[in-house]
């Protein structure tokens, strides 16, 4: 224990720039990522105070996840190739990048409304033939959802882009606008709840819509806001295609492991999403904490590493992968003990009840094993992303995938519920494995991965 302490005090107190970088981001990313989560958590509570577990809430969280896919997908693809290629482009002229940043804003926004368009023909089509699982009651009210939630298409991808240029310019208030869409949805769930139809969708797209303009407004503050261009002359396109095919196939492959959770969750009857849910709201606080903070604190870094001579960056990446291995055992002991007193301080009121509060702590606690895997795979991804290894990346999305979907199969039948948050442990033990074994071949071949 006194070595693992004594590591960490020499990463923050390293002379290395790049180590006290990472370890400065780390800190500033993980302070705005919990008052991001804590916002979140707060909104679960007012769902759950309003809607307790049912199919309000099974219909909310299955269409949500669904248009949250694509976006997710875009996010990915843009964090894991723009950051390398505007640390390249850092010694072009700044009309270049300019003019490349306004044509992908132009190209955001037309796969936005493609995906609006296909999301609310598709998903409609979908739950018309009732092949999805969900009650008739949740079927019904999903069905309601789908035509407004479709608007979140062009919103998440713009906020999407809008954040990764923020990121790129090493600023990561965007982190701390990610609480803004909880926030206006709390608001409206708890304090005027009568003034607006549908409060929890339209509470969704308002926050969503404040979300996207707080970015534009602080990217047009830096004097960094891009002017929408529907062309592709930019010479950064080349660049930007070469790593999108193959990282958008590792993106899609590796995010669609959330949808096969609802897809098996909607099965297992009533409540079964909405416990997933408050489940999975309280783990994304504790995964936020430590993934999206040391993601966006070693991205940037390897990144510009990479771009200036490209030094040998794999030890510092597994040392700072073992570091956060560590960090997620703490958090998987304190979160044991602690999971239902956090579930019952959380959600337990109104029609949230004792008997939820249990079958929600019984999932909890199965899904926090996962953060001991996940937490280092995100350092050894950032090392895989700087030095433009997609194909790695993508292979890594692929196992995710598969795995996951061979152990649902398997436990689910065997286990129900228990059994399907069991697959998503054994998915992000494989990856870590898999991605810790790539970068340790390649130190013992003494060359750079």
């Amino acid at each position: 224990m006194p070595s693992i302490i004594q590591r960490i005090q020499h990463h923050f107190t390293n002379p290395d720039p790049r180590n006290r970088q990472i370890g400065i981001g780390f800190v500033w990313v993980g302070l705005f990522v919990l008052v991001g989560k804590l916002a979140g958590a707060a909104k679960e509570m007012g769902i759950a105070w309003r809607y307790g577990v049912g199919s309000t809430v099974d219909a909310y969280v299955f269409v949500l996840n669904v248009i949250n896919w694509p976006i997710a997908i875009w996010f990915g693809m843009l964090t894991a190739v723009l950051l390398p290629l505007f640390a390249r482009c850092k010694s072009a002229s700044n009309g270049e990048l300019s003019e490349f940043c306004s044509e992908l804003l132009g190209f955001t926004l037309v796969i936005g409304v493609v995906v609006a368009v296909l999301f609310w023909w598709g998903l409609t089509t979908l739950l018309s033939l009732g092949w999805l699982g969900l009650t008739e009651l949740a079927l019904m009210r999903a069905l309601e959802m789908v035509g407004a939630t479709a608007i979140l298409g062009p919103l998440g991808l713009i906020i999407s882009f809008f954040s990764v240029c923020l990121l790129a310019s090493g600023q990561h208030r965007n982190t701390l606008f990610e609480a803004i869409p909880a926030l206006v949805l709390l608001v409206i769930l708890v304090v005027i709840p009568s003034a607006m139809p549908e409060p929890l969708i339209w509470g969704t797209i308002t926050g969503y819509a404040l979300h996207a303009a707080a970015l534009g407004a602080s990217l047009a503050g830096r004097g960094e806001l891009p002017m929408v261009r529907f062309t592709a002359r930019s010479p950064a396109w080349p660049f930007f295609w070469s790593g999108i095919g193959i990282i958008s196939m590792g993106q899609a492959l590796s995010s669609f492991t959330a949808l096969v959770d609802q897809f098996f969750a909607a099965g297992l009857g009533e409540g079964a999403l909405s416990t997933l849910n408050y489940a999975n709201r309280i783990l994304a606080l504790l995964l936020g904490l430590g993934a999206t903070a040391i993601s966006r604190a070693t991205l940037p870094v390897f990144s510009d590493a990479v771009a200036k001579g490209g030094s040998d960056i794999s030890k510092e990446a597994f040392l700072w992968a073992s570091l956060m291995a560590f960090f997620g055992l703490v958090v998987l002991l304190v979160s044991w003990l602690f999971a239902p007193s956090m579930v019952a301080l959380l959600f337990e009121r109104g029609a949230f009840n004792a008997y939820n509060t249990i079958a929600v702590s019984d999932i909890l606690r199965i899904s926090l094993f996962q953060v001991v895997f996940y937490f280092p795979s995100i350092v050894l991804v950032a090392l895989l992303s700087a030095q433009r290894r997609f194909g790695w990346i993508a292979v890594s999305g692929a196992i995710n995938f598969l795995s996951k979907l061979a152990f649902s199969f398997v436990l689910v039948p065997m286990f129900g519920m228990h059994g399907l948050v069991l697959s998503t442990v054994l998915m992000y033990a494989i990856s870590a494995l898999l991605l810790a074994w790539i970068v340790l071949a390649a130190r013992k071949q003494g060359r750079s991965i």
